[in-house]
């Protein structure tokens, strides 16, 4: 029979408290990418379409964004433009904020060897 101390090494970890692990504009530009990434992956599968190069396999017009080769060009282009602006407001929120340095950068070599020591023995 299990000892309760043996339980509690296998309980969950709690939530915080704030219940918030990222700032609101963190969660709306990841979500945004999220966006951009399916609109240009829909559009990237009609230019595929397009190519003669490809035709042993295409895949089917409901799936692609775009209608035809120009319409489908103009979405994947302003999904990269999407990115583009929304990595630079990412960037620069951080910076202002502060939370660049306090999440990026408080790298030590010795917090490197722990993380990659917790991810081995699946204890992250």
């Amino acid at each position: 029979m299990a000892t309760p101390h043996a339980l509690a090494d296998t309980a969950p970890p709690t939530a915080p408290r704030s219940g918030t692990i990222h700032p609101v504009w963190v969660r709306v530009t990841h979500w945004l990418n999220a966006l951009a990434a399916i609109v240009m992956m829909l559009s990237g599968w009609r230019i595929y379409d397009a190519s003669p190069v490809f035709r042993s396999f295409t895949f089917p017009p409901s799936l692609t964004l775009g209608g035809w080769l120009g319409g489908a060009l103009q979405w994947h282009f302003a999904a990269m433009w999407l990115l583009v602006f929304n990595g630079l407001v990412y960037l620069a929120l951080n910076l202002v904020s502060g939370r660049f340095f306090r999440k990026f950068l408080p790298l030590s070599p010795r917090a490197i060897l722990h993380d990659f020591i917790a991810a081995l023995t699946g204890k992250l």
